[in-house]
């Protein structure tokens, strides 16, 4: 007899345990994929056996995943790509390939087939970008350079990803019917004439329709589901995937002045039914399968958390970037991500893998998003324990960085203010202080930071405030106040202790967004600390103070008139 008397209720006992289960992982500050995963395997048939509407959470599951894929097509920035150059494709192809490779042998040296070996080499190159994005964003280094390069080559990974699932369902699409060669001719006409349909909607229909479409947000939060699903249709029925159909849906309207909006608005929607899409995954996995996988789990586990790192870093140094943005850029690939566990999902719908083989990659992938996210969020701990030893990725003239930015000299550069970080408020303070006329130079290890500021005609150059030797190269000599807009009290205590080491006597000013939680390590040798939305906040109180002053002014002068 099913536990529950319907589906509703059924469905309404799923979510509750995946909202608690939520909460311990937010509490554990982990992505709620691995929360979502292990709802699966309660509501399965391993422990509780709750899950008997199987259909209705395999429809909703492909609708997230068509959503997934329509999001990531969305935000497809291809400018990004181009604007990082060699990095972004040498790193995200290089990190492929050499994932593929030494994965293939490992899986095969663990006893899987070749065939499952070669699916489950290519589920570990695949990092997730929604978790990625997260952290990066939460830690505000999203539009840092490590930050910018990781999302460049996780574009890469997924352009990669929707390449390959192309390849493999047009291949099983004509495998025992037809020869290689005409399956794929046929592919390609089809292919040809799916993208040529869509270009001319994106050229004559799309743009004007989204804007009168625009003026509803109902309507347009309604188009945009239906365009997706409609094209993930479209796509499954020409042979394709219906995930390739809605990535091709995102693109199209990626190319909208609405695609940020649409964007935001289907987050909510894509993040809610993607949770049936893991609960429906962990549902399929039996926990003695786990145990027998646990093992190669382990090995293929490590192989991701270490030799993914490894291999962005030995890119990127030969590349010329520096160890600590190559090491905090590798970082972001210590896992697998939902694509790969999608993959292998794939596999099994065509008949490639079993479940014993998806159980393996779902372990691995739980394992890696759990560890890396740690990883991520104390990569400056991480960095501060490990840099003595990361010198061999490093070229002992960092080109790849100095080249877009130019580097510290001494010898040439004077200013009595110096801003060590060029973000929004760095920039800001630099470019107010130089309009102001006060002799002002911005230092970033950024090169896109300090190119802007210098298209601006303020002056910035290229230094790493993490580098031990970057008090030895600032014109400390000349300099009666330095600013540290950077917000971490790792890269602040070693601030402190070079321009002590030094001789520096002049003015320090740092900046924190919680003075409360400063460590007190950090106020000896400090004179000011600075609280950018505490003080905007109170900027703002004066000026509507001002407002406030100037109405009670004008009703004083309107009742001496009468």
């Amino acid at each position: 007899m099913p536990p529950f008397a319907n589906v509703f209720y059924e469905i309404a006992a799923v979510l509750a345990l995946a909202a608690v289960l939520g909460g311990i992982g937010v509490f554990l500050r982990q992505p709620l994929i691995v929360s979502f995963i292990a709802t699966g395997v309660l509501v399965g048939p391993a422990v509780f056996g709750w899950v008997t509407a199987a259909d209705q959470l395999d429809l909703l599951a492909k609708l997230g995943i068509a959503l997934l894929l329509f999001v990531v097509g969305l935000r497809l920035d291809l400018h990004l790509i181009r604007t990082l150059g060699p990095v972004a494709l040498a790193t995200g192809l290089g990190q492929v390939l050499f994932t593929s490779v030494i994965g293939y042998v490992l899986a095969v040296a663990l006893g899987l087939a070749p065939l499952a070996a070669l699916y489950v080499a290519v589920a570990l190159t695949f990092s997730s970008t929604i978790i990625i994005v997260k952290l990066l964003s939460d830690k505000r280094e999203i539009d840092a350079l490590h930050g910018r390069i990781a999302l460049g080559f996780l574009i890469v990974q997924d352009l990669v990803v929707v390449l390959v699932m192309v390849g493999l369902t047009a291949y099983a699409s004509g495998a025992g019917e037809e020869s290689l060669v005409l399956t794929s001719l046929a592919v390609l006409a089809k292919g040809a004439a799916f993208v040529g349909a869509i270009a001319l909607a994106m050229r004559f229909v799309l743009p004007g329709l989204v804007q009168r479409l625009a003026r509803s947000r109902e309507l347009l939060l309604l188009f945009t589901i239906a365009w997706a699903v409609a094209l993930a249709a479209a796509g499954g029925a020409l042979g394709f995937s219906k995930e390739i159909g809605a990535f091709a849906a995102g693109v199209a309207l990626a190319s909208t002045g609405y695609r940020d909006v649409i964007g935001a608005r289907l987050t909510t929607l894509r993040d809610f039914l993607l949770l049936f899409f893991f609960i429906d995954l962990g549902a399929q996995l039996q926990l003695d399968i786990l145990g027998q996988q646990l093992w190669p789990a382990m090995v293929l586990a490590l192989f991701v958390l270490i030799g993914n790192p490894l291999i962005v870093m030995i890119i990127m140094g030969t590349m010329g970037y520096r160890k600590r943005t190559g090491f905090l850029a590798g970082l972001t690939v210590a896992q697998i991500s939902e694509f790969s566990l999608l993959f292998g999902a794939l596999g099994v719908s065509l008949g490639h893998l079993d479940p014993d083989t998806l159980g393996l990659i779902t372990l691995v992938g739980m394992v890696t998003i759990g560890l890396s996210t740690y990883m991520i969020l104390y990569s400056h701990q991480l960095y501060a324990l490990l840099a003595p030893w990361l010198g061999v990725f490093e070229r002992k003239r960092a080109a790849g960085e100095e080249n877009l930015a130019g580097t510290l000299r001494t010898a040439h550069v004077s200013a009595r203010v110096l801003i060590l970080g060029l973000g929004r408020f760095g920039a800001n303070l630099t470019a107010d202080l130089h309009a102001q006329g006060v002799p002002v130079i911005g230092v970033d290890f950024d090169p896109s930071a300090v190119r802007a500021l210098r298209e601006r005609g303020v002056p910035a150059v290229y230094g790493d405030a993490e580098d031990p030797e970057l008090a030895t190269l600032l014109p400390l000599s000349q300099t009666e106040v330095l600013v540290s807009t950077i917000p971490l009290t790792a890269v602040n205590v070693l601030l402190l202790q070079g321009l002590k080491d030094s001789g520096y006597s002049g003015r320090v000013a740092l900046t924190t967004y919680d003075a409360a939680r400063l460590p007190p390590m950090l106020t000896p040798g400090v004179d000011v600390i600075l609280e950018p939305f505490r003080d905007a906040g109170r900027a703002a109180t004066r000026t509507v103070a001002d407002l406030l002053a100037r109405s009670e002014n004008a009703k004083e002068d309107s009742t001496h008139r009468h």
